[in-house]
């Protein structure tokens, strides 16, 4: 069975469900609203998991009710949560999360500051068990240290490159696969041109580098020459966790030794099923139906 590490934040998302997300200061009235775990590195366990793999989701909670939600949810995915470590007295991360009738949302973050970034305690998990060790950027120093073990012990290493204020060339450099969002790039490379913003992250990296653009789908470059895959027309009701849903089900076609084509289309497939429903996790589909949905298209 594919083994994967998703290293990271959990982040309990409040969701709003608006007609249309606010332009302007007022008072606004949800027509739907619900309460789930979220978090880059987390929805992505979640959905390797539900692709059938063994996933080890390794972060940091506080010891609040929140804190010990979030577990349960993972757990209750089947996501093994055992190497997260919970800090006495700290509150958890929270987000709230306006979404509009269209599928499109808001986020607005709040990272508890009670959670200590060191990362040392990793260095008692024996990463060579892994197939492969994906992270997000918003717990710095956990990727940076889970890459570094990553590569001692010769496991592939798969970075969600999004938006922080933290400089993330330092993991890039690190990854054998960078999958950025648009922004993520743009923050990194200073540049609008997906073309000419991939060849200059790739000069930090001698991994593969892609950007995700939505429905727009996927780009990557391929020895030097830029691919696209094209995002699957579903009926959108909810992008939250798209993306994360997205690195976590390229993991596990990664682990598979999938070729870079074959695994952006797998992704594509199964954050394109997650958007059909609300939420962050509702939607994420298992692997007969990502077989079923794709074999729509052969």
């Amino acid at each position: 069975m594919t083994r994967i590490a998703c290293v990271g934040i959990t982040v309990q998302d409040r969701l709003y469900y608006l007609t249309a997300l606010p332009n302007g200061g007022g008072k606004y009235v949800a027509r739907d609203y619900r309460e789930i775990g979220g978090g880059p590195a987390a929805t992505a366990a979640v959905a390797a998991a539900r692709l059938g793999a063994k996933v080890d989701f390794i972060g940091r909670v506080g010891d609040d009710a929140t804190g010990n939600s979030l577990l349960e949810e993972l757990e209750s995915y089947g996501v093994n949560t055992a190497l997260s470590r919970r800090y006495c007295g700290a509150g958890s991360s929270q987000s709230a999360v306006l979404v509009d009738s269209q599928g499109e949302r808001i986020i607005i973050n709040y990272p508890s500051p009670d959670l200590p970034e060191d990362a040392q305690w990793l260095a008692e998990i024996d990463f060579r068990q892994y197939d492969t060790v994906l992270a997000d950027v918003r717990w710095h120093q956990g990727a940076l240290t889970a890459f570094t073990l990553a590569r001692q012990a010769g496991v592939t290493t798969l970075l969600d490159a999004d938006v922080t204020p933290q400089d993330i060339r330092p993991l890039v450099a690190l990854a054998d696969h960078v999958a950025f969002s648009e922004p993520g790039l743009r923050r990194m490379t200073g540049d609008n041109n997906i073309t000419s913003a991939l060849v200059r992250a790739k000069s930090d990296t001698n991994g593969h580098v892609y950007v995700t653009c939505g429905k727009r789908g996927c780009y990557w470059l391929e020895n030097g020459q830029l691919q696209h895959q094209a995002g699957f027309e579903v009926k959108v009701v909810d992008t939250t966790g798209a993306g994360d849903v997205f690195h976590g089900a390229l993991a596990v076609a990664l682990s598979k030794k999938h070729g870079i084509n074959c695994a952006v289309n797998y992704a594509n497939a199964v954050a394109a099923l997650k958007c059909t429903r609300p939420g962050g996790r509702a939607g994420i589909p298992d692997c007969d139906q990502t077989d079923s949905f794709l074999a729509q298209y052969v």
